[in-house]
């Protein structure tokens, strides 16, 4: 039960109060933090504290202590509230009571409205305030989302992803990964500027809509989306005239913009006024630009050059007459720009998100535009309402309204200027990515590459539609496939890639594009995916005539179907892995490189505890040593590492596998490499625990988690993590980690990966040993999740270990032997390195239970426990028990202490008795551990 209120002597800081109020939304960490503005960690950091403060076990109690305690005198109080993710208004907005009341009126009753109507009539600014004004309606927020950044369909699903927190996973679509997110959540979408993805966004609502009962979408579009359930609202234009006679929107926008630019109307003048806006048609955007021209020239200046451009409009419906008014404003605002002012409004135009006036200077700054003239020219834009200013912490940017956009596409469409803009454009993002690709990834590169990331696309899109200018989109693909790759985003990074491959000038360069889509798609840990991709390689550089690239490529795919099955959808076919070393070796000729990569295939496809698989790695280790390619290397260690871990030799399993992260300290994260350097972190992991060096495995993990394709993959960053802190006994720090492990396992969709399956049981046996049972099924129902196909979850010793572990914590000695049914000696292949542990509580038990052959028992124990000081000193203290040796125990508790073993010391302590049993008893409870039995039942 959770108690009403706030325990007695328990405060909380406002944040943790905020964070507190945010998970009794049930919202996840990345939400969290879009709300508070704070890092995914600070979260965590947060929720561990709450954790600790109200001595539960996990955050789905903290949501229900969020919903039912009551507030303690002195404290703040614990609120909900929506999040809302929506654009800061830059200035006020005025008016439109009627259309607000309408369209909030439109959304209570229908799914999904689209507000349609001309550019520049305002869909934006009244879609925006009547979303602001619904947050209270929606108790998952209310999010917005600009298209206009996105020039293909195939990235209106990842904007929204961008938006939401959602980062890249494994195996499912993005879509797929939204409609996870929002399928069961009340929440408003609301998505600007649809006009030109009208068919890609048509068909992802349809999804979404169907897949979500509670969502509701609020499009804005200068067409309908054309789909039988969307309700389309028709945004009219401002009103002159109020129902009473007063004064109408439209006059009042004048006024008030007049007013902001120093030069408030005499209220004498308001019919004048009027007629200006009625000549305009209420359209907003126009009436701001002019009442952005009314300090210079008056009304009577107005009147006069509007009124030579409305006289042209003639006929049409009224939805044209208003298309019409607004490029005859524009037109009338542009003729009255100097010649560089117009040559850089429309040259501007090119860029899809906001710009520095150093980026406007190389892509918009020649002739007619004065050499360093640009800065001082888009100031001057900016003042007359053509150009939007933005103060961010690095300086000005400028962000060109859509319809100004538009308009100023149009003119370097007539001015002949189109190719030479867009051209200037995308040399400058090959020099911003080549910038971006040279640089270190720390916080500042990643907010550099969200800067670029959409003119980078928007410039590929065209680039790649020209074909003067396919080599450069070429340049560009390949640029943004490493850039993504290297932000977090392996599934971008694959699709650019392969984008490259299709742009390729030839088939080798093709191969090399296809080569890294490969290894993006197995950082993502989609094997079969990275099947298809390395055979097209190999086929085209066959073309090539680059018959040892292909076979390499070929033995590559036999070596990942027998290392990473956790990897694969489907098994593969009986003999597959066999035919392709065969392919392999007709191509390879006296290529060595090629012969290094098939021996280490063959070493990957033989029996682990075969003399001649050792043969073939120190072959296959030979050559790629003479060659110098630490790809291949480290490949063959892994091999190497394994069976050294079957045959029990831990400490040098981890010396084999440290010095395969040594071989990767100098070499890039990339694509191509993807597989070694998540391999190898996690290998070493697992090594150093397998050697007892919780420390080294701690830093290891930490590496692991911070591969710059995990980002996102909160289960792929964690899951060693898991295993190293509950073994310390840093359990705060496990309940924390594991949270982002299932919220990542989660919005991958669930995928099975039975080498994740050991975290999620050392998170099962935290809860356990905390007293949460319920805790500990749920986890253990992720374990069976995970569990790959054809290996039974029995097969798993770590889980052994832990169910072990467990059962003599609380005296249960019998079920804990009837668990550890194997010798340690026989756990030669999956998870090998679990034996020293399992070998000390198998020791362990049998002192506890008596049984008759205890002396051998802790003999082979030992045996199998060398090389691991941590199952040594357990060991040596179930040694210590069976003669009652006090002196012996205290050594081991030494020991474990040294050895960072924070559970096993302490539980060493309680066997110890007297003064020494306190002092344990009192560090488990500090754990939050229940009380250890002891003597056994």
């Amino acid at each position: 039960m959770v108690n009403q209120e706030v325990p007695a002597g328990v405060g909380i800081s406002a944040r943790e109060a905020e964070v507190l109020a945010a998970l009794g939304e049930h919202l996840t960490n990345a939400e969290i933090g879009v709300r508070l503005f704070i890092s995914v960690r600070t979260v965590e950091s947060h929720v561990s504290s709450l954790l600790r403060k109200f001595r539960v076990a996990d955050r789905r109690a903290l949501a229900v202590v969020a919903a039912t305690m009551q507030p303690v005198p002195g404290t703040r109080p614990v609120r909900a509230a929506s999040v809302v993710v929506l654009p800061s208004r830059l200035t006020p907005f005025v008016g439109r009571v009627a259309e607000r009341a309408a369209l909030t009126e439109a959304l209570g009753r229908h799914r999904l409205v689209t507000a349609v109507g001309p550019g520049g009539v305002g869909k934006t600014r009244l879609a925006l305030s009547v979303a602001g004004e619904l947050t209270d309606r929606f108790a998952d927020g209310v999010w917005y989302v600009d298209l206009v950044p996105v020039t293909d369909a195939s990235m209106i699903a990842p904007a929204i992803a961008g938006v939401l927190g959602i980062g890249e996973s494994h195996g499912h679509s993005v879509t797929d990964h939204v409609l996870g997110r929002l399928a069961e959540r009340e929440t408003l979408l609301v998505l600007d500027n649809c006009e030109h993805v009208l068919d890609g966004v048509a068909v992802l609502l349809e999804r979404l809509l169907g897949g979500c009962p509670r969502l509701r979408v609020l499009a804005t579009s200068r067409a309908r989306l054309l789909v039988p359930f969307e309700w389309v609202f028709v945004v009219p234009g401002l009103s002159v005239e109020a129902d009473d006679g007063g004064v109408g929107d439209a006059v009042e926008l004048f006024v008030g913009r007049a007013a902001a630019g120093g030069s408030p109307p005499m209220s004498e003048d308001t019919k004048r006024i009027a007629a200006v806006c009625r000549g305009l048609d209420g359209m907003a955007l126009a009436i701001e630009l002019a009442a952005a021209r009314f300090p210079s020239l008056g009304l009577d200046g107005l009147e006069a050059g509007l009124a030579d451009r409305l006289r042209l409009l003639t006929g049409g419906s009224r939805i044209d007459d208003r298309h019409r008014s607004l490029r005859s404003t524009l037109d009338w605002s542009y003729a009255l720009l100097a010649e560089p002012a117009q040559a850089v409004l429309r040259r501007v135009s090119v860029f899809a998100g906001p710009f520095a006036a150093a980026a406007a200077a190389t892509v918009a700054g020649w002739l007619p535009v004065p050499a360093g003239a640009v800065p001082t020219i888009l100031a001057g834009l900016a003042e007359q309402s053509l150009l939007v200013a933005i103060v961010v912490p690095g300086g000005t940017r400028y962000r060109v309204l859509e319809t100004i956009r538009q308009y100023g596409v149009d003119r370097l469409e007539e001015a002949g200027e189109s190719v030479e803009a867009f051209s200037h454009h995308l040399r400058w993002c090959l020099e911003e990515s080549a910038a971006l690709v040279s640089r270190a990834p720390v916080d500042a590169w990643r907010a550099a590459f969200d800067q670029v990331a959409d003119e980078l696309r928007g410039a590929l899109a065209w680039a790649e539609g020209t074909v003067r200018y396919r080599p450069e989109a070429y340049r560009l693909a390949i640029g943004l496939a490493e850039l993504s790759f290297t932000r977090g985003m392996p599934g971008e990074s694959q699709r650019r890639y392969e984008q490259a491959a299709e742009l390729a000038a030839d088939d080798l360069a093709a191969a090399d594009a296809l080569r890294s889509a490969a290894g993006a798609a197995e950082s993502r840990h989609v094997g079969t995916e990275a099947l298809r991709l390395r055979r097209g390689a190999a086929d085209a550089a066959l073309r090539a005539g680059d018959r040892a690239g292909a076979a390499g490529d070929l033995a590559r795919n036999a070596e990942l179907i027998n290392r990473g099955p956790g990897l694969m959808a489907t098994a593969p076919a009986v003999g597959e892995v066999a035919a392709l070393i065969a392919e392999g070796w007709a191509l390879a000729g006296s290529d060595l490189a090629a012969q290094a990569r098939l021996l280490t295939a063959e070493a990957f496809n033989g029996d682990i505890a075969d003399p001649a698989t050792v043969e073939l790695i120190e072959c296959a280790l030979t050559l790629s040593r003479r060659i110098g390619d630490p790809l291949i290397e480290n490949a063959a260690l892994d091999q190497l590492t394994a069976v050294q871990l079957a045959r029990g030799e831990v400490r040098a399993a981890a010396a084999s596998a440290l010095r395969r992260t040594e071989l990767l300290v100098s070499m890039p994260v990339t694509a191509v490499a993807g597989l070694e350097f998540f391999d190898s972190f996690g290998m070493a992991a697992d090594s150093a625990v397998a050697a007892g060096d919780l420390l080294a495995a701690r830093r290891l993990a930490e590496c692991l988690r911070d591969l710059p394709f995990h980002a996102e993959e909160g289960h792929l960053a964690t899951v060693r993590l898991l295993v190293v802190t509950a073994l310390a006994g840093d359990w705060d720090e496990t309940i924390t980690l594991a949270e982002r492990f299932r919220e990542g396992w989660e919005r991958a969709g669930r995928p099975r990966a039975g080498n994740l399956s050991g975290g999620a049981y050392a998170v099962a046996t935290v809860h356990g040993l905390r007293g949460d049972d319920h805790g500990r099924a749920a986890w253990l129902d992720i374990v069976g999740a995970l569990t790959t196909p054809g290996r039974p979850v029995s097969e798993i010793h770590s889980g052994k270990f832990f169910d072990a572990l467990l059962l003599l914590h609380r005296g249960q000695v019998e079920e804990a032997t009837q668990v550890l049914d194997m010798p340690p000696e026989q756990l030669t292949y999956w998870y090998a390195e679990w034996r020293p542990w399992y070998a000390a509580l198998w020791a362990e038990a049998a002192v506890m239970s008596g049984h008759e052959d205890v002396a051998a028992r802790l003999q082979r124990a030992r045996v199998a426990a060398d090389g691991n000081p941590i199952a040594i000193a357990v060991v040596d203290r179930a040694a210590a028990l069976h003669t009652g040796d006090r002196d012996g125990l205290s050594a081991a508790a030494a020991a474990l202490h040294h050895a960072g073993c924070r559970y096993q010391w302490a539980r060493t302590l309680v066997l110890i008795g007297g003064e020494q049993r306190i002092r344990g008893e009192s560090v488990l409870a500090r754990m939050g551990a229940t009380p250890t039995v002891w003597p056994p039942q």
